[in-house]
């Protein structure tokens, strides 16, 4: 039974995570500079899991976070002449290039990472009322 709480456990830990990097991504939608305060735009980072076997028995696994994976895609040029950040020469001579992150797959991930994380707050509650139900069922 402990290790059913385990499981969600890890899970709500991994989805947790997910999350923010969502909201990363979604903070930093508009933003051209990078970590480092570099002029370069950021890209936007994902979540990749791995079932991890040390959480769980008899055939039941939980989940961790692997990694933190950043995203190596073109920016989103803007056409703004005036700004300091603009290309002065090249194919993209007066474009600023901006994160290329769509914010509806962004919604729709965070969406989708909610519902697992109330779904394995689910899981942990009616977990417990199993383990209070042995209980008294034993007392």
């Amino acid at each position: 039974m402990f290790s059913a709480l385990d499981i969600s456990t890890s899970a709500l830990v991994a989805q947790r995570t997910r999350m923010n990097a969502i909201a990363s991504n979604l903070a930093n939608i508009n933003t051209p500079y990078n970590e480092k305060g570099e002029a370069e735009p950021y890209q936007p980072r994902f979540v990749v899991f791995q079932a991890d076997a040390s959480v769980g028995t008899n055939g039941a696994a939980g989940v961790k976070v692997a990694s933190v994976e950043t995203e190596q895609i073109e920016p989103r040029w803007k056409f703004e002449p005036g700004n300091p950040l603009a290309q002065s020469d090249g194919p993209h001579k007066g474009y600023v290039a901006y994160p290329n992150i769509d914010m509806m797959t962004q919604f729709t991930d965070a969406l989708e990472a909610a519902r697992s994380y109330e779904a394995n707050l689910g899981a942990l509650d009616i977990t417990k009322d199993l383990a209070q139900q042995t209980l008294r069922i034993v007392a």
